[in-house]
């Protein structure tokens, strides 16, 4: 496949999380996708996963932890099976209402019309802040 279309692909993944219509966006995985979040502390979707069923399980669990409220892909680019997608993103952490902002990269892989894999790239020392529970003492 050519990387117009692997972009093409991609775009309808964001297309399909942005309208919050998550099984129309499995059904762009491949069965045995790879996908790989940084950790963050306390956050019951980080870490790496493997196949659709476990994304979606991904999935479950992120809009149980936070309210995304702004989710921008802002610029994709394409090389062979890879999409790379440079974007911003702002949630809400549900269990401390603490907030955070960040600027991602996601590194798509295509393959015959399907995401093959996804590594999420973003500052999750921020993210691990917002999931803390209570704040340490200042010395």
């Amino acid at each position: 496949m050519n990387e117009a279309a692997n972009t093409q692909t991609i775009r309808e993944c964001y297309e399909k999380f942005g309208s919050g219509d998550i099984p129309g966006l499995l059904e762009l995985f491949s069965e045995d996708i790879d996908w790989t979040v940084p950790e963050i502390e306390n956050a019951p979707f980080a870490g790496s996963r493997h196949g659709r069923e476990s994304v979606g399980e991904f999935f479950s669990l992120l809009a149980v932890a936070e309210d995304i409220t702004d989710f921008e892909p802002r610029q994709y680019i394409a090389q062979d099976d890879k999409v790379v997608v440079l974007g911003r993103s702002t949630a809400t952490v549900r269990s401390t209402g603490r907030h955070y902002s960040t600027e991602w990269v996601h590194v798509c892989t295509v393959k015959d019309g399907k995401m093959t894999g996804f590594h999420e790239f973003f500052d999750n020392a921020a993210a691990t802040r917002a999931f803390q529970k209570a704040t340490t003492a200042q010395l």
